[in-house]
């Protein structure tokens, strides 16, 4: 009985906080001091305490001892950074337009159909569902739950696909875009042991917990974190890149929405204005002095900044296309040589989640876990996070569309939202393409975006959106 009643749910651990956590239903586990009965978070608990405990001004969801706290604003964690040399606020971000009303919605789709039919669209990316032996003996294991391994399926795939496409080799720095706990470099680690001067740059905004780049550290590959937003990365003032020269393969699992353009800004734009959101005046002006624009806050005599990434290849896998933003969409170009614009690409992201609604099922499935108190892990939360959606079908289209007619305009959104970047990344020298990486049972989010460095030139010929036509 005393067990029971020392277990964390039904009384304390023996030397944690006696404080018990209604949200969490169970009593908090931090350590107390000697002969406290509370921590410090929760020391107002004591009635019986002299020291008044207050919210942290500079983050309000801790306290601290209001005797102290001078002492503690000098060291807080939630205190400001000073900016890392790579940060230079919005370089990334694209140029903010004028959004007219959304078209009404059934006019939207037969728009949708019609540009899909005319241009001889297919909505099925070719199959990429390939592995890599380096994840063999993770997947063979049975200690992995379900979730785990549905993660490690997807991991396989994409490095199964970045063989095939030569991405996996020496001397060469992968920057992987929304990293997280870093689990995609980690295993192109694992994959790449031998080979020499691999470098990796993890860039991810916020702070992550059970980081598995730090079990690398004494290995011959670097591995560096970049706490910052893509929207304001400069990697051509990363020191690693600047020192090195080595080329980039940029790399990211689950990249949501507008992150994706933002990556690819990070790679291809370094600052320069977006001429695509220019009146056609300014555009052919913009274009004849390109080269020499740069960021307002770059040097213009910083002629090793101004120097262009040395990118070789890109494998992203998509998802949460209803995220994306046309303020920082790459494929502007290609919406408007169809006739499509600012208003049609806000209907297009918004209807991209009936792709995926068919999770909000698994979303409530989730929900209900919490309620009930189910045990769940990280890997479970990042999953009902990417694959989720919270747009809502509007009342006049549940009885016009059918749900199967509205997953597959979804897709079909999608598919346009992708062909974008696909252009994009074309006009810019590089081969590229849309592959199915994984099954829709293992992941909705299904579709890997590779692009590979190839001489040619630079028009649309061997593109896969030449079918296309202007709507």
């Amino acid at each position: 009985m005393a067990e029971t009643a020392s277990d964390g749910v039904a009384g304390p651990l023996p030397g944690r906080c006696a404080f018990y956590v209604v949200k969490k239903k169970r009593y908090c586990k931090m350590v107390v001091g000697r002969g406290k009965t509370f921590c410090g978070e929760h020391a107002n608990a004591d009635k019986e305490s002299e020291r008044k405990r207050i919210p942290c001004p500079l983050d309000p969801k801790h306290t601290v001892f209001e005797d102290s706290l001078a002492k503690h604003l000098k060291k807080c964690n939630s205190k400001e950074k000073p900016k890392p040399v790579y940060y230079v606020k919005d370089i990334n971000a694209g140029v903010i337009s004028v959004l007219g009303n959304v078209l009404d919605f059934l006019q939207m789709i037969n728009m949708i159909i019609a540009l899909c039919v005319l241009s001889g669209l297919s909505i099925k990316p070719v199959s990429g569902i390939l592995s890599h032996p380096a994840l063999n003996e993770a997947l063979s294991d049975p200690k992995n739950g379900n979730f785990a391994f549905k993660h490690l399926k997807q991991q396989a795939s994409i490095l199964g696909n970045m063989e095939a496409l030569e991405l996996l080799g020496p001397h060469r720095c992968y920057v992987e875009f929304g990293a997280g706990k870093g689990k995609l470099s980690h295993w192109i680690h694992v994959a790449l042991q031998k080979a020499e001067d691999v470098h990796f740059l993890l860039v991810e905004r916020s702070s992550t917990r059970f980081k598995v780049d730090g079990k690398h550290k004494n290995t011959d590959s670097a591995f560096d974190r970049l706490q910052v937003d893509i929207q304001h990365l400069d990697l051509r003032k990363v020191p690693i890149l600047r020192e090195k020269g080595l080329p980039v393969i940029a790399v990211g699992k689950h990249l949501c929405g507008a992150a994706t353009d933002l990556a690819l800004r990070c790679l291809f734009e370094h600052g320069l204005k977006d001429k695509d959101s220019q009146p056609p005046t300014k555009r052919i002006k913009l274009s004849e002095r390109a080269e020499e624009e740069t960021a307002p806050d770059i040097p213009a005599d910083d002629k090793e900044i101004r120097g262009q990434l040395a990118v070789s290849g890109v494998a992203i896998a998509l998802c949460c296309h209803h995220r994306c933003d046309w303020k920082h969409y790459v494929g502007k170009e290609f919406f408007r040589e169809r006739g499509l614009g600012p208003r049609e690409f806000a209907a297009f992201q918004r209807m991209s989640s009936w792709a995926t609604c068919g999770m909000s099922r698994v979303s409530h499935a989730h929900k209900k876990s919490l309620q009930e108190n189910v045990s769940i892990t990280e890997d479970e939360e990042e999953q009902a996070e990417h694959d989720g959606s919270d747009e809502t079908v509007p009342d006049n289209l549940n009885s016009a569309v059918s749900a199967e007619e509205r997953e597959h305009i979804g897709r079909l959104c999608k598919m346009l939202i992708d062909h974008g970047r696909l252009h994009y990344l074309q006009r810019r020298g590089f081969k590229s393409n849309l592959r199915y990486y994984t099954t829709r049972d293992v992941s909705l989010e299904n579709v890997l975006l590779t692009a590979i460095m190839t001489i040619v030139d630079n028009s649309l010929s061997s593109s896969e959106d030449t079918s296309f036509t202007k709507f």
